[in-house]
């Protein structure tokens, strides 16, 4: 039996949570969304970001104002995402000066960048490449909308496996996604020898005007109700209490709070997946966002949001605590 995740970076995410909930912290970020760019070399489907930013594409952060966005933030983990961050210049400068803060690191990519970088990266127990894929060849090439991305990918993660690195893989279900090919999926990756898994459903950005791709709250709980027993088989970043959420099986809130973005207009508020206002500081977002006016019920644009990026963090912290979701939280980080 091992552990779901590296025990420096359960254990530092533990007392950091402890000492919040010890100071009855009301509000505080658990993990950094830090777009440097949204510049990308393809144009998947249902990405938001390089639509959303289309006017902006070609500017970007410097190292210094996404370190300064982690010490202001200062949470246990920073998710580098975009955009692609690793056709940002310096990518494997800004990650080491990330983990020299103690820092969980994952660099979110399309894994096509993963072997002709490499050397620009150490391996380290607080640090996952993030590759994504949202299904087999065929499947994830016409997501992305260019062929041969699949094997590349493929190809980036077995690189990074030879070279001593942990990775982890992230997927977006969308309506047509099929829920056996993706057990077909993990199984693959397994044998590649990849980390762990992570899968979310899509979230309908109004910047995409393909919208029949996107699930409805119904839609997304009939499949992943029917993927139990996938869920059961291979080593999921999927906590118990958000897969329950996921499956109907409870309530939550929407926690925007606990992952801040900050990109190249400021943090960006109230959340990853809406954009109302760009903040100038953190503390601005935290304390100056209605957040009453928002979350399932009370915004239409967060009627069938169920995205890990803010529900997976409120399982993190307690959000809606069950009696029981502690030990059924410890038991779930041993495989």
């Amino acid at each position: 039996m091992g552990l779901r995740f590296p025990l420096p970076m359960t254990l530092r995410i533990a007392q950091y949570v402890a000492k919040k909930k010890v100071a009855r912290t009301k509000r505080f970020p658990m993990v950094l969304m830090l777009e440097p760019l949204h510049a990308c070399n393809l144009t998947c489907t249902g990405c938001g970001r390089i639509r959303e930013y289309s006017t902006s594409i070609k500017e970007r952060l410097s190292i210094q104002e996404c370190l300064d966005a982690v010490d202001e933030a200062n949470a246990p983990v920073v998710s580098i995402c975009g955009g692609e961050p690793m056709i940002y210049p310096g990518i494997g400068e800004l990650v080491a000066k990330i983990q020299e803060r103690k820092k969980a690191v994952y660099l979110c990519t399309n894994g096509m960048f993963i072997r002709k970088k490499i050397a620009d990266f150490k391996p380290s127990n607080m640090f996952f490449f993030n590759v994504h894929l949202d299904g087999m060849r065929e499947s994830h090439d016409l997501a992305v909308e260019r062929k041969g991305v699949f094997d590349s990918a493929v190809d980036g993660i077995k690189c990074a496996k030879e070279h001593g690195f942990m990775v982890c893989t992230n997927t977006t279900v969308f309506t047509e996604t099929n829920m056996t090919e993706l057990d077909e999926l993990f199984g693959f990756l397994t044998g590649l020898g990849v980390d762990g898994f992570m899968v979310a459903p899509g979230y309908e950005y109004s910047a995409v005007q393909v919208k029949d791709i996107f699930l409805s709250r119904e839609m997304i709980r009939e499949k992943f109700r029917a993927a139990e027993a996938m869920f059961k088989k291979y080593k999921f970043g999927t906590s118990p209490i958000y897969l329950e959420f996921l499956q109907g099986k409870r309530e939550m809130d929407c926690t925007a709070w606990a992952s801040p973005t900050r990109n190249i207009k400021g943090w960006k508020g109230p959340c990853y997946l809406i954009t109302d206002v760009h903040h100038p500081t953190l503390d601005d977002l935290i304390n100056k966002t209605p957040w009453e006016k928002y979350g399932y019920g009370k915004d239409p644009r967060c009627e069938n949001c169920m995205s890990h990026v803010g529900y997976e963090t409120a399982a993190a912290v307690g959000v809606n605590k069950r009696l029981g979701d502690t030990l059924k939280m410890i038991k779930w980080q041993f495989v």
